[in-house]
């Protein structure tokens, strides 16, 4: 996992909502940024998004902003391609951007291993957590509340101190592309 007080790897990828390409620097919140990795067909992904939609909805006014990225290579997992990440957007009303890491380079850089997989990072783009939403998994009855990280969100903006003890997302490995 990044070591906490790692500062977020520079990116500049294809948002599929809009067409555009677009930079962290640009993207990034006044007072943190989330980075999610996920993507379309995961079950554990499709299992939270209603929740991604809401906490971004909650936090945007706050000055915390979330990106959402897909690594994931197209050829071995077609329902993850662009076209149908835009479509997916659109469907689960996310407001935040859902960029394309077509060559997987920012899936290495920030160690991401599945999907879904979080990350905050504080104002100065220096990492605060990385791990899950909350306990909630396809068919494990917990509540989805994204209760781990709006805990994190919530000391971040009350300049407390974040639990150090975080829990690493579970969900489906990143669909490497061949000799990746």
């Amino acid at each position: 996992m990044m070591a906490l007080g790692t500062k977020a790897p520079a990116f500049t990828l294809l948002n599929v909502v809009d067409d555009a390409n677009e930079s962290l620097d640009e993207l990034k919140g006044v007072k943190g940024t989330v980075i999610m990795f996920i993507c379309n067909h995961c079950p554990f992904v499709k299992h939270i998004n209603h929740e991604l939609s809401n906490l971004a909805k909650v936090y945007k006014s706050k000055g915390i902003e979330c990106i959402a990225i897909n690594s994931n290579d197209v050829e071995r997992q077609p329902e993850d391609s662009p076209e149908n990440m835009k479509q997916n957007a659109i469907d689960q009303d996310f407001i935040f951007p859902y960029l394309y890491d077509q060559t997987q380079e920012v899936a290495k850089a920030y160690d991401a291993a599945c999907t879904p997989d979080f990350f905050l990072f504080d104002k100065d783009l220096k990492l605060v957590y990385r791990g899950q939403l909350d306990d909630a998994r396809p068919g494990n009855d917990q509540p989805i509340n994204g209760k781990d990280l709006r805990e994190a969100l919530n000391a971040l903006l009350n300049n407390s101190p974040i639990n150090k003890d975080q829990k690493p997302s579970i969900g489906c490995g990143i669909k490497w592309k061949p000799n990746n």
